[in-house]
């Protein structure tokens, strides 16, 4: 698949999720398999632009391109400048967030909010688009509602704004991550657009990737919530999409590995304190599945000094799964 001059091989992309697409876990992910990873959303907003929180997340030090950064709001020019700053500070793609469906995005008229508004997804769009030389993306869902399915027409409008890709949801905002994608609509939107197309939902294995494609049609795959925890899905989907065979596990040698990686590089990106504070949630997803899981968040949940937090992973991925379970 190419966004602009960007070839994005393979057709694998990480979705933008808020609090888990920071640059460790970009990294991570484009180092086990993904083509592309979009960054979490930044705000339109300018008086927040120079907070912590909005630094970190326009951080992209020897991050692999192509670089793209997802804006949210709601006003046109706000959108504008959000992408001129943001490819002022390493940006080579700009995604538009209209898939969001959380509350407190949504109740400031941002996010698949602005799917309501067909005019006004027209007037943000050809406001980016006109701002900045690089190519821009849409996240969009099927539709708000199961009333106002209009993501047909939203793909259009998009099209005819300049946009270059599109990442459909297979949602409405109001199912937000319920029910079955509706990969029937994202056909018909792939068939109704020449710009590539990425269908996000329910793609979880090697299988459901491929049968999404054949299904839908799609250019690529983006992997959201099924990520978390299995940044070496990316790896799994590309050998299957490219061999047809199924790549075994990965040993819990290799788990311990990755995450003690990835809980290095948080440590080294927010600090200690705040690093051990988003280090536990990725702790919980990558060890759910393991025995004796529970036993142990228990006990890791509380702690708050990196050395420790990283000591006790790297004891219970290294333990054998019996002893974990007793």
């Amino acid at each position: 698949m190419r966004i602009g001059p960007h070839l994005i091989d393979p057709p694998l992309v990480l979705a933008p999720m808020a609090g888990v697409t920071d640059r460790p876990f970009r990294q991570l992910c484009r180092r086990l398999g993904a083509g592309l990873a979009v960054s979490e959303m930044t705000t339109s907003d300018a008086s927040l632009w120079h907070t912590d929180k909005s630094r970190l997340r326009r951080d992209h030090a020897g991050e692999p391109g192509p670089i793209s950064v997802q804006i949210a709001g709601y006003d046109p020019q706000q959108m504008a400048d959000a992408a001129r700053f943001n490819v002022d500070h390493g940006a080579q793609i700009i995604d538009i967030n209209m898939g969001c469906p959380a509350k407190k995005v949504c109740r400031v008229d941002a996010g698949s909010a602005l799917l309501r508004d067909e005019a006004l997804v027209a007037r943000i769009c050809t406001a980016v688009v006109a701002a900045v030389e690089v190519p821009v993306t849409l996240k969009i869902r099927t539709g708000y509602s199961a009333a106002l399915r209009n993501g047909l027409r939203i793909a259009r409008i998009a099209e005819d704004c300049g946009i270059q890709a599109l990442a459909v949801h297979g949602r409405t905002r109001d199912q937000h991550y319920t029910g079955a994608a509706e990969h029937a609509t994202c056909a018909r939107i792939k068939q109704a657009v020449r710009i590539p197309v990425m269908v996000n939902g329910d793609v979880d294995s090697p299988q459901s990737a491929l049968e999404t494609l054949r299904v839908t049609g799609a250019d690529a795959v983006m992997i959201g919530r099924a990520a978390q925890g299995r940044p070496w899905l990316f790896r799994e989907l590309a050998h299957y999409l490219q061999t047809g065979t199924v790549l075994p596990p990965p040993t819990r040698f290799e788990i311990r590995r990755w995450l003690l990686e990835h809980l290095d590089a948080l440590y080294g990106f927010y600090g200690e304190a705040r690093g051990v504070r988003v280090a536990r949630k990725h702790i919980r997803w990558y060890c759910q599945d393991h025995a004796g899981s529970e036993a142990f968040w228990g006990a890791v949940n509380g702690l708050t000094d990196a050395g420790a937090q990283r000591a006790a992973v790297a004891a219970f991925l290294d333990m054998p799964s019996d002893l974990r379970a007793a």
